[in-house]
């Protein structure tokens, strides 16, 4: 066998596994969207489990995970420094810092999580299998909801043109990440390790049994399919809240709007950028009209305030159906809403509307376009355990978003994907009109049905269908990865001590 899987070679050079481990880290990231090199997915945290299995001690395997950890967002979260510094208005040597200070702080779950594996009790075929796969996923949901979450490149999204990503709709991300560690441990087995007939039995049927899982109709077609235009302004983040740029902006997308006929027309996040109470009452006029001249609804993404002090992240409908609005219930920190004390750092951030209130998380579904429509802004549909608040009762599922943050980077792709996932755990489609970009359309089973390019002024039209009934993952949500996770380490426990 080769050096390298050598425990004994390994445990002897902590800052050689330490190395690797960035490394294995920063390629991992290729195996997401935009690039979807999806053997990575694989490759990567099987090297990271030989690393953790060849740890001699509990905090080298921490110090692994933690270096894993940076290589992965250094490199995959790296527009963050874009946000603060080119958008954000922070000099680059502290958005530089602040940068590297969050991906630490991202990192430091999969410390734990090397650090509990290794402590452990088991074989090292029990680590593979069972340990480092739970580890893992109780890692990445720490990360999810930590310091409100960010639940970002999270292993399963790999897997949205994959066969294991039928078992979304039954798992959810989590747990189609806590399979996909399991298929590295498996792979690991093949390539350095006993038993090698059973791993690749046990692989081959988690694949198969995936596949023939993506073939299985969760949820059944409601109501007829309707004519959906999704709006992409392209409005420059540093024009976007520009007084100039104002009455542009608003000639872009009414022009956007009657460029064609659409029972449900989306425009996107904050595309009227001052409050509702400050837009002329002609131009809200003037949507309304043509939405009902479609027979439909237009849904606008306008800040909404109460009070002074009291301001939300809105969408509002306007058409045949009642008025209705959404408010943003998962904020952004610093760049929604901001922690006690530190209101020095939107001080330094360039950002309008940094502190907005959050709304009420048992908002109902909007009713427009004869739909149930589940609406949520920018990263909230990030959040599979909170896109299932309104299910099964919402039949559609809305995503309006503002990406020009983020520059021509991986978030977009990204976020995509992870949008992608959604439709797949809840058996929805998914319509999503970005100011810049990516725009699209998506049905029930993740596929992309329409897709506009980025930084073009353009209009996206797409037939799609509600849906009603439900997925497991909608009835169990993320319980039923937790319960397997459990499992699997408790076996591990067991087998250990005997």
């Amino acid at each position: 066998m080769i050096q390298i899987f050598s425990p004994g070679w390994l445990s002897q050079r902590r800052g050689v596994a330490c190395l690797i481990a960035f490394a294995s880290g920063a390629t991992l990231v290729a195996s997401f969207a935009p690039i979807d090199l999806y053997p990575f997915a694989l490759i990567c945290p099987a090297i990271l489990a030989h690393l953790w299995t060849s740890a001699s001690r509990a905090r080298d395997a921490a110090l692994i995970g933690f270096t894993f950890g940076m290589g992965l967002f250094m490199t995959g979260v790296s527009w963050v420094y874009v946000s603060l510094s080119v958008f954000g208005g922070m000099p680059a040597p502290i958005a530089g810092f602040a940068t590297l200070l969050y991906c630490a702080f991202l990192s430091w779950p999969l410390a734990l999580a090397g650090y509990v594996q290794h402590r452990l009790p088991g074989s090292t075929l029990l680590h593979r299998l069972c340990v480092i796969p739970a580890a893992w996923m109780f890692a990445e949901m720490l990360r999810g909801l930590g310091f409100t979450g960010f639940p970002w490149l999270v292993l399963g999204y790999s897997t949205t043109d994959t066969p294991l990503g039928g078992y979304a709709p039954i798992a959810g991300v989590y747990g189609l990440s806590l399979l996909m560690m399991i298929c590295a441990g498996l792979i690991l087995q093949l390539a350095a390790g006993p038993r090698r007939m059973m791993a690749a039995g046990f692989l081959a049927a988690l694949i198969v049994g995936g596949a023939a899982l993506r073939r299985v109709e969760w949820t059944q077609p409601y109501g007829s399919p309707i004519t959906a235009a999704l709006l992409q302004g392209n409005v420059a983040q540093d024009m976007k809240f520009d007084a100039e740029r104002y009455a542009k902006t608003l000639d872009t997308y009414q022009r956007l709007a009657q460029a064609g006929k659409a029972t449900l027309i989306v425009l996107p996040e904050t595309a009227l950028p001052r409050f509702l109470d400050q837009v002329d009452p002609a131009y809200l006029a003037g949507l309304e009209s043509l939405a009902k001249q479609n027979g439909g609804d237009i849904l606008v993404g306008v800040p909404y305030r109460t009070s002074q002090a009291d301001f939300y992240n809105s969408v509002i409908s306007l058409g045949v159906s009642r008025p209705q609005i959404y408010s943003k219930v998962h904020l952004v920190p610093f760049g929604e809403f901001v922690f006690p004390g530190f209101g020095w750092i939107v001080n330094i951030l360039q950002i309008p509307m940094a502190d907005f209130a959050t709304g009420k998380t048992t908002q109902a579904p909007l009713e427009v376009a004869g739909q149930r429509v589940a609406m949520n802004i920018c990263y909230e549909d990030v959040f599979g355990e909170e896109i299932i608040r309104p299910l099964p009762e919402a039949t559609l599922l809305v995503n309006v978003s503002n990406m020009a943050w983020f520059g021509d980077s991986l978030a977009p792709g990204q976020h995509l994907q992870m949008a992608r996932m959604r439709t797949m755990e809840t058996g929805r489609a998914m319509l999503s009109a970005t100011n810049t970009g990516m725009t699209a359309a998506i049905d029930r089973g993740g596929r992309v049905l329409g897709q506009l390019p980025q930084y073009i002024e353009a209009r996206l039209e797409a037939t799609v269908s509600g849906y009603a009934g439900a997925t497991p993952f909608v009835h169990m949500g993320n319980w039923l990865a937790v319960a397997l996770a459990i499992f699997l380490m408790a076996l591990s426990a067991i087998r250990g001590k005997r």
